[in-house]
């Protein structure tokens, strides 16, 4: 019997981007904006280590402003199951 990995039931070795976040119907606002800046912690801290990552922080904070925007526009503080976008 195969076993599928974590790895490939979230879509293999592709990358989410921060803009999939900010656009990601199974999360709220508030829940998007406190991964989207985890993982702008993650990256900054990287960059001080001098390790390069798939994403940078103006990605992120791209991500972030979308988040925010459709927050104000009255969309995104619930999940799918209430109507997010």
């Amino acid at each position: 019997m195969a076993f599928d990995s974590l790895e490939e039931r979230m879509g293999g070795d592709d990358n989410i981007t921060p803009m999939e976040i900010a656009h990601h119907t199974l999360f709220t606002a508030k829940e998007k904006i406190e991964l989207l800046n985890q993982l702008k912690a993650d990256v900054t801290g990287a960059h001080h280590e001098g390790k390069s990552m798939a994403v940078d922080a103006e990605e992120i904070d791209a991500a972030i402003a979308e988040v925010r925007q459709g927050v104000q526009d009255g969309v995104g503080a619930d999940t799918v199951a209430r109507g997010d976008f």
